[in-house]
């Protein structure tokens, strides 16, 4: 079963939006399990502190070494082998491939960070692996860790209702995803495409496709370029 712990300094945040819908669904059927643990119970002295003025001068604080070390050791058995993630700003962008990774994995650790920064010496005693959702800078990592948990729970088997429309999602092919329509057939003066409603599954695969191409030639012209270089991908147009 995939297992998350979350180490952070405000627990109640989760499980937040991971209790409603899919993924809220899945954790009440135990098909997921999500702990939050407060980094503040391995705080320093009456007042449970964390962090401390920056070496070297400078704005803000960093959460210390000792408490956030103290508080990972507390989470982890020594032979547990979930990776062990911490949400930052330079670490190695999230992608739907590392994603799917994790979801077929044991869970995760996710320490988030708050403050200027975290001690550099537990990242690297404690082989934490820096993840970014993007680049921009967010208050503390809680969000981060929810988008990634939402993005690796709706893999898990089961989760969702079929598994194709997980396989053909944006990034799951290395192309955007193409266009959706339903009903009505007209709205506003726009018709669905004639050819979604010819029951022609191979042209309408190769419109599918076509599109998804088009879309991310337009939008993400770096997509593009990785697509069309993977083995066994069609030429470009």
């Amino acid at each position: 079963m995939f297992r998350a712990t979350v180490l952070t300094l405000f627990p109640e945040m989760f499980p937040g939006p991971l209790g409603l819908s899919l993924s809220g669904t899945a954790l009440a059927e135990g098909r997921w399990a999500l702990e939050a643990r407060d980094i503040r119970e391995h705080g320093l002295g009456r007042h449970r502190a964390v962090d401390d003025t920056p070496a070297g001068g400078g704005a803000g604080m960093v959460l210390r070494a000792d408490v956030l070390a103290a508080a990972i050791d507390a989470a982890l058995a020594p032979d547990d082998p979930r990776p062990r993630l911490m949400m930052s700003p330079r670490g190695r962008p999230l992608t739907q491939a590392r994603v799917r990774a994790l979801a077929a994995g044991p869970g995760a650790l996710i320490v988030c960070g708050r403050f200027e920064g975290v001690d550099e010496r537990v990242i690297a005693g404690r082989g934490l692996e820096e993840v970014s959702i993007g680049d921009y800078i967010l208050s503390g990592g809680e969000l981060a860790a929810l988008v990634l948990l939402d993005a690796c729970v709706r893999l898990i088997p089961g989760v969702m209702g079929k598994e194709a429309s997980g396989a053909e999602e944006s990034f799951e092919t290395g192309l955007l995803e193409y266009p959706h329509y339903t009903r009505p057939r007209d709205f506003e003066g726009a018709a669905i495409p004639e050819i979604l409603l010819s029951g022609d599954h191979g042209r309408i695969a190769r419109w599918r496709r076509e599109e998804a191409e088009r879309i991310t030639r337009e939008r993400r012209p770096d997509l593009m370029a990785d697509a069309m270089a993977a083995p066994g991908r069609p030429a470009p147009r």
